[in-house]
C-alpha cells in the first residue's frame, strides 16, 4: 500500500471517498467504475482495498474492523481479538501497566492491550504499517504512541513488559527456522530475561522453552492458534493450555477455560483400560500441544486409550471445555473392506471420520469406501492398546 494514498484516505475528503465506497455493491463493475471518475485511481485503489478488507477482517476482529484500517500482510499477521484480549487482560491482571510492542504491525495487538487499560508503545519497521497502527488506535479512541524504529534497537528499559511477535514469514513463505525470524531468536531469548511475553507458533517446541518460562498454547473456536512465552513475574506455571469459549463478538470471552502442568495426575494414578470405553474425548488441541491430556483423562476419571495418542476413555459422559465427548455406539470392522459393508449396512451415507495414530487419509477412505445411504455417522479410528480400532460413536444424549 502507498504510505501518501493511505495518508490522504485519512482526511475528510479520503474519509468521504471510503463512506461511498463502502455504500458500493462489491460485485457491481459499474460501481466501482463510477467511484474512479471521482477521484485520482491511487485514492480509489486505496479505498476500495480498504472496503474489501474490512469486510474480511471482520471474522478476526468482530465488530471493530469496520472502523479499522489494514494492509493485506498486517490482516493476516493480526491475532484474532479474543485471544488477543485474552492475553492483555492477562497482562492486565498481572498489575504490570506499561508495555511497548516491539514490531507492532497494524496494532491489533496495541488496541487490545490499551483497551484493557494498559499505556501501550507500539514500533515497527515499516512505515505504512505505523501509520496504520496509530490510524487503528485513533479509529477507536484508544491512546498509544507508534514509531518507526528496530526493535532490536529499542531500549525496553522504561516499559515494565517488552511484547513481541516475531514475523514468521518472509518473501518466499512460512520461515519455520527460529534464526530466521523478525526479531531473530536470540533477541528473543535476551527479552525472556526480563518481564516479558512473546507470541509464537502454535507448533512451538517444548525443549526450545528456557527454564523458568511458561509455556501457554491458547486456542480459540476450536482452533490453536498461538503458543505465548511468559517470563519473569509474568510466569505462574510451567505448561498451559487455554481454551477460549466461542461467543461471535469478537471480544474476550467471560469463563475461559485453563489447564495448567500442575493438574497432571500422579504417576500410575490413572484408571487402568478395560476393554473398549462407553465414551471418547477428543482433547482440544491447545490440550495436546501442551501435553497435558493425562490431565483431561484425570478430569474424566478416565485413560489414555494408547499411551502415545490423544484420545481418552471414559465410563460416563463429561462435559468440558478442554475436549469433545463422544459416546462409542459399536465397534466397527476396521478392515476396509469389511468396514465398507458394514456401513453401507446402516445407511451411512455421509461419515466423518477422525483418526490419529493410524495410517488413514480420511478423505481417500471415504471416497474408497463409496457410501450412498442417507444416515449420517462420525467414526473414529485410532488404536486401543497398540491394535487399530474404529468406532462409530456419537454425540452423548
Amino acid at each position: 500500500m502507498d504510505l501518501d494514498a493511505f495518508r490522504w484516505l485519512l482526511t475528510d475528503d479520503g474519509q468521504r471517498l471510503l463512506g461511498r465506497a463502502a455504500g458500493l455493491d462489491p460485485r457491481s463493475l459499474s460501481d466501482a467504475e463510477s467511484l474512479r471518475r471521482t477521484a485520482a485511481p491511487e485514492h480509489v485503489a486505496a479505498a476500495l482495498t480498504q472496503v474489501e478488507l474490512r469486510r474480511r477482517a471482520t471474522a478476526k476482529l468482530g465488530e471493530d474492523a469496520a472502523r479499522m484500517y489494514f494492509t493485506p500482510d498486517g490482516l493476516e499477521q493480526a491475532t484474532r481479538a479474543p485471544v488477543a484480549a485474552h492475553r492483555a487482560a492477562r497482562l492486565r491482571a498481572s498489575g504490570l501497566q506499561t508495555v511497548v510492542d516491539l514490531g507492532c504491525g497494524i496494532g491489533g495487538d496495541l488496541v487490545a492491550l490499551a483497551r484493557a487499560g494498559l499505556t501501550v508503545a507500539g514500533v515497527d519497521l515499516d512505515p505504512v504499517r505505523v501509520e496504520v497502527a496509530r490510524a487503528n488506535l485513533a479509529a477507536l479512541g484508544l491512546g498509544g504512541a507508534v514509531g518507526v524504529a528496530d526493535a532490536t534497537e529499542v531500549d525496553t528499559t522504561a516499559f515494565d513488559v517488552a511484547y513481541a511477535d516475531p514475523a514468521r514469514r518472509s518473501a518466499r513463505g512460512r520461515v519455520f527456522d527460529v534464526d530466521g525470524w523478525t526479531p531473530p531468536w536470540p533477541f528473543v531469548l535476551d527479552l525472556l530475561t526480563r518481564d516479558a511475553c512473546v507470541k509464537l507458533a502454535p507448533g512451538l517446541p517444548h525443549d526450545v522453552v528456557p527454564d523458568g518460562v511458561e509455556a501457554e498454547w491458547v486456542s480459540d473456536r476450536r482452533e490453536v492458534k498461538e503458543a505465548v512465552l511468559w517470563s519473569g513475574r509474568l510466569a505462574t506455571t510451567a505448561r498451559r493450555a487455554t481454551v477460549i469459549p466461542s461467543t461471535g463478538s469478537g471480544r474476550a470471552a467471560a469463563g475461559l477455560a485453563t489447564l495448567t502442568d500442575e493438574d497432571l495426575p500422579a504417576e500410575g494414578s490413572l484408571r487402568e483400560a478395560d476393554g473398549l470405553p462407553a465414551y471418547v474425548l477428543e482433547p482440544d488441541g491447545a490440550v495436546i500441544r501442551a501435553g497435558l491430556v493425562q490431565a483431561v483423562a484425570a478430569l474424566a476419571d478416565g485413560h489414555l486409550l494408547d499411551p502415545h495418542i490423544a484420545y481418552v476413555g471414559a465410563p460416563a459422559p463429561v462435559a468440558t471445555p478442554f475436549a469433545r465427548c463422544y459416546r462409542v455406539v459399536e465397534e466397527l470392522p476396521y478392515r476396509e473392506k469389511s468396514l465398507r459393508a458394514a456401513l453401507r449396512e446402516r445407511g451411512v451415507g455421509r461419515l466423518t471420520i477422525k483418526k490419529r495414530g493410524v495410517q488413514v487419509v480420511p478423505e481417500e477412505l471415504r471416497r474408497r469406501l463409496a457410501l450412498r445411504g442417507t444416515a449420517e455417522a462420525t467414526l473414529v479410528m485410532t488404536r486401543v492398546a497398540g491394535k487399530g480400532v474404529a468406532l462409530l460413536v456419537e454425540p452423548p444424549a
